[in-house]
């Protein structure tokens, strides 16, 4: 009980830095790495490569492989390079996604496809899988390969999932946790695993279900961030995902609670080609009365303190404190 305590204190002061303290030198190393795995000779791959890089992300895979790396075990020296691949694989997803969803935007810059063409888009990001399975089958590191092998095809499946919902209020909360996890939670899950399995391997199988849970909070979290989140803290405008007709949990949650007559404007915002700021306030209105936001919270913490538990179990170290604090890092980063 005392580190379930002592996991909460001061948990609104919690920042991903902090949280990446333990692994900080190794994460230097991650970010070479990155650089080192995507060279190329090709001029048009190094171009957009130097695009992409500039647009990482807080490392938060990484930190997720070299944290579980060091649960009950001594770092190993190839952690950080799996931790670059695993970088590398989110990177081709976000690149494939705003490929997709003709996104202009992502953290602020402007996405490969805005910059040069949905066709280089597409194709960057299959260069950055295949130098990812590339390294990986280099290294001999075929138990990493087997679990990224599998967490590639759940988001792709996840992605056909989110295509093919053409009924979007006809979304249920089953089919939004089936989306959720294929997209988000099998990478994180796998971050996690490969980490551990990177050394003795004793704790992997905890670790890739502390993963499964804390990616589904994760996003439940990012979702409940289009809702309330501005561009500075979610790095893309607030309403975003209603902007593209995406059903999430808070609207999802909310229906069932929702008057004939707010079900009649829920309706009528899906026929909009093109809703305005106003159409996303007057329908994140109607959600945030009908119970969406506050049950979409409630379920980011009933996966987050899953995640704890499971870490609650394992040997107590800098590592697990690390990863405790992500999962309150995880829930919380909009407050």
């Amino acid at each position: 009980m005392a580190r379930k305590i002592d996991s909460m204190v001061g948990e609104t002061e919690l920042s991903m830095s902090s949280i990446q303290t333990t692994v900080s030198d190794r994460l230097e190393a991650v970010q070479k790495e990155l650089s080192r795995i995507v060279v190329s000779d090709f001029g048009m791959i190094e171009e957009v490569n130097q695009c992409l890089l500039a647009m990482k992300g807080k490392l938060f895979r990484p930190t997720l492989v070299l944290l579980a790396n060091e649960v009950g075990q001594e770092p190993t020296e190839d952690a950080v390079t799996l931790g670059a691949i695993l970088e590398l694989v989110h990177l081709a997803t976000l690149v494939h996604d705003d490929a997709v969803d003709h996104s202009v935007l992502r953290r602020g810059l402007p996405t490969v496809n805005a910059l040069w063409t949905h066709q280089v888009a597409v194709i960057m990001g299959d260069y950055l899988y295949s130098r990812s399975v590339s390294e990986l089958v280099q290294m001999k590191k075929y138990s990493a390969l087997s679990v990224l092998a599998n967490a590639t095809n759940q988001m792709s499946i996840g992605e056909m999932r989110q295509l093919t919902s053409i009924d979007a209020l006809g979304f249920s909360e089953g089919d939004y946790n089936r989306l959720i996890e294929c997209k988000t939670a099998s990478l994180i899950s796998a971050s996690c695993e490969i980490g551990a399995l990177e050394g003795q391997g004793e704790h992997s199988q905890s670790l890739a279900d502390f993963g499964h849970n804390l990616g589904m909070a994760f996003q439940i979290a990012d979702d409940l961030l289009d809702y309330k989140g501005e561009v500075s803290v979610t790095g893309k405008p607030s309403g975003h995902d209603l902007r593209e007709h995406k059903v999430t949990l808070p609207l999802v949650a909310s229906l069932n609670n929702m008057s004939e007559l707010e079900l009649q404007e829920t309706r009528k915002f899906f026929t909009l080609i093109q809703p305005t700021d106003r159409d996303i306030e007057k329908l994140v209105e109607i959600v945030i009365e009908n119970g969406g936001l506050d049950y979409a919270e409630g379920q980011a913490q009933m996966y987050a303190e899953r995640a704890r538990e499971i870490l609650w179990s394992l040997p107590e170290s800098p590592a697990v404190t690390a990863l405790e604090n992500a999962v309150t890092y995880t829930v919380t980063r909009d407050r």
